[in-house]
Parts: structure tokens; C-alpha cells; sequence
């Protein structure tokens, strides 16, 4: 049996497949194919990645633009008047239901006098000021992240700028020694809190760098503390709060802040004109990669029915000796859905390779993004996958029914 079928097949392929004159035309398509799959690919592969860089992945945002500062603008009518910089609770509701705002937590500061005496080997002394925030809000929370009254230390998680200010500003001005990271957490400073006379000392520590907030953070018990020792001030209207945004570079989201006269880090929003590119970029590159699509099956289907037509003689002794039209139909299609198999084979072959070496390139910028290529990009290989089969199906039933 399996005999007979391959001397049939060898028959088939003598008698509708024997004319070679247009191979050159089979490739050409083959090879406008790949090329278009593989554009269509990599266009949605890198909207796929600026994503994942814009929004974030999991907890951790990857550019920190997820997490946004937002305060008051500082106007004319405002200077001498600390009340109009202080957000209400209305005013935080309102901005809690603002477009793509998913949370909105307090920036709480000291409002008691603090200052930082570093040992005499680096004799470093400072006023500072210290802010509390939930730990939701927190980049990477450190393990012994925690405070209550009965504790002498205090730990403390410091915005990485002011490490480079102080690196690359303040210790070369002062004749200061630089600082790594390691090396700054390992030394440990007074911290003076209160004012003269009434003050009480802790030993300080640094347990972390933020990347998300430029502030100088320590536990939130530790600012309720101080504010109601010092203060009497059981709540503290916040002058800052940090929003956690799902695209901060949504138009509606800026309009917003604008008409509020809410002000944020603009390096923050740079993400705006950078996905009105990549929108640009990754549109234009879809568009050429649907022509060259559209193409390359225009040619691929022109071929078949050259093909076909040029054996028409055979066909029609075939049907005479019995063959049905479906079985001629689903000869010619394993014929040729291989070769479109294998194009979009390679074809996501290129795009894997190139998801893979641009993840190992992004994480040389202290990024991250999949090595393999999201669902995105599967999708519109499998949706190419579809509708190449179904027209290049039709066209052969079409074709060989003739």
C-alpha cells in the first residue's frame, strides 16, 4: 500500500510539477515573504519591549517612569503661604481617580529639625531632611526596614542622585573622600533629631538606594513619631505624593497634571516623545512589512496558478483516471505549505535571535525585557501563518476547479 501511494505521488509530481521555468519567481516570493514576516515581527516585537520598558514588569518598573513625584507648582501667589503647597484629601481623591493613575501614596517630611553628623575620619555634617512612604512605593524594601520607639537605630534609603551629587559635586569641592555604595552603607552617623537642647540622638544607617524616589527616606513609624513628639502633629498634609501611573505618557494623563498646576520630574515624562517615536518607527516598519507581505503572496499565489494552469492537460487526464479535485487540491498544498512553514520558521528565527541579543543589550542598561519574544509577536506570526494557508488554500481549490 505504501508503495502504490508513493509511486501516485511520483506520478502526481511528474505530471503537475515537472515545469521548472518559474522557479526564480517561487524564491523571489520565498524570499519577499521572509523578508516581510520577519519586518512585521520585529515592528511588533519592539512596541512589544517598549512596553514591557514603559509599563514595567511586575513590581519593579524597568525605566522608573511608572512611579511619578508629583507636587504643586510653586506661583507667585503661593511664596509665604506653606498651606497652598499641601495637598487636601480631596485634592488626593481627585487625583486617585485621575486617567491611568493606579495608586497614589503619601510623601510624608519631617517637621521637626534634623541633623546628620557623619564620624570625624570623613567629618561630613549636615541639616537634613528626612520623608516617609508607604512600602508599597518602595523600590527594592531592605529586610530590616522597620522601626518602633524603642529603637536606637535608624535605617535610612537615600535616592541614588545624591550619592553622584555628593561624588562627583560635594567631595571633590570639600576635599571630601568618594563614596561607594558598599562603602556608604557600612558606615554609620548620628543623627540628631529635635531642636537644641530637647535632642535625641540615633545611630543612622544606610540600608538601600532608591532609584524611583529622590528623596532621603526612613520608616514611616519613625516620621509619625517625630512629628507628634515635636509637633503635636498626629497628620501631616503631604507637600508630595508619588503616583504609580500605567502610562504616564498618556496625553489625557498630562492635561490633567497641567490644568491642576500639578508639576512632576520632566525626566519622568521624556517617555512621551519617545513612544510618539517608536509609535512612528514601529508604524512605518508594519506598513513595509504588510506591503512586502502583500507582495511576496502575490507572487507565491501567481506561481501556483501558473503552475497549475501550465499542467492543465494533466489535471484533466487526472480527473478523467479518477482523481478527485480534493485530492489533487491537497496534493499541491503539501506541496507548497511547506515551503511558507518553513519561511515563517525562519522568519521568527531571525526575530528570536534578534529579541534575544537586544534583551542582552538593554540589560547593559540596567534594563530588562524578555530574551525570547513576548505573546505579541506570536500572535501576529500566528495571524500571518493564518492567513497566508487560507489564501494560498483558495487559490489552489480555486485554481485546480477551474
Amino acid at each position: 500500500m505504501a508503495v502504490r501511494q508513493v509511486n501516485r505521488n511520483k506520478l502526481l509530481r511528474k505530471l503537475l510539477l515537472r515545469n521548472k521555468k518559474g522557479s526564480g519567481r517561487l524564491w523571489a516570493s520565498l524570499i519577499s515573504l521572509c523578508i516581510g514576516t520577519t519586518l512585521l515581527l520585529l515592528s511588533v516585537m519592539i512596541w512589544w519591549n517598549f512596553q514591557q520598558l514603559l509599563n514595567g514588569r511586575e513590581q519593579n518598573d524597568s525605566l522608573g517612569s511608572t512611579f511619578l513625584t508629583v507636587s504643586k507648582k510653586v506661583t507667585q501667589s503661593m511664596m509665604g503661604n506653606l498651606q497652598s503647597s499641601l495637598f487636601t484629601p480631596q485634592q488626593i481623591d481627585q487625583l486617585k481617580a485621575a486617567p491611568q493613575v493606579q495608586d497614589v501614596g503619601q510623601l510624608t517630611a519631617n517637621r521637626f529639625p534634623v541633623y546628620a553628623v557623619l564620624n570625624a575620619r570623613v567629618g561630613f555634617s549636615t541639616d537634613m531632611f528626612l520623608e516617609a512612604v508607604p512600602d508599597r512605593f518602595i523600590d527594592e524594601k531592605p529586610e530590616d526596614w522597620y522601626w518602633q520607639p524603642s529603637s536606637t537605630r535608624v535605617p535610612i534609603i537615600i535616592s541614588a542622585q545624591f550619592l553622584d551629587l555628593y561624588n562627583y559635586g560635594f567631595a571633590p569641592s570639600q576635599g571630601l573622600p568618594q563614596l561607594s555604595e558598599s562603602s556608604i552603607k557600612s558606615l554609620a552617623f548620628e543623627l540628631k533629631v529635635g531642636p537644641r537642647g530637647d535632642q535625641d540622638v540615633y545611630m543612622a544607617q544606610v540600608v538601600g538606594f532608591s532609584d524611583r524616589i529622590t528623596s532621603v527616606l526612613v520608616p514611616q513609624s519613625f516620621i509619625d513619631y517625630g512629628n507628634k513628639l515635636y509637633t503635636g502633629q498626629t497628620t501631616t498634609p503631604p507637600s508630595r505624593l508619588i503616583v504609580k501611573a500605567k502610562d504616564p505618557s498618556d496625553k489625557a494623563f498630562g492635561e490633567y497634571l497641567e490644568a491642576n498646576g500639578y508639576g512632576t520630574n520632566g525626566e519622568q515624562l521624556r517617555w512621551n516623545k519617545v513612544r510618539v517615536i517608536v509609535e512612528i518607527v514601529t508604524a512605518a516598519v508594519g506598513l513595509l512589512a504588510i506591503l512586502l507581505l502583500g507582495i511576496g503572496t502575490l507572487v507565491f499565489v501567481l506561481f501556483i496558478e501558473l503552475t497549475i494552469s501550465r499542467a492543465q492537460a494533466s489535471l484533466t487526464l487526472l480527473i478523467q483516471l479518477g482523481y478527485g479535485p480534493r485530492y489533487l487540491s491537497i496534493f499541491m498544498m503539501r506541496r507548497f505549505f511547506p515551503l511558507l512553514i518553513f519561511t515563517l520558521i525562519v522568519s521568527m528565527g531571525l526575530a528570536t535571535v534578534a529579541q534575544y541579543f537586544s534583551a542582552d543589550f538593554i540589560k547593559t542598561q540596567n534594563l530588562v525585557v524578555s530574551t525570547l519574544p513576548g505573546w505579541p509577536v506570536w500572535a501576529a506570526l500566528g495571524v500571518s501563518a493564518f492567513t497566508l494557508l487560507v489564501l494560498v488554500s483558495r487559490s489552489i481549490i480555486k485554481a485546480i476547479g477551474r
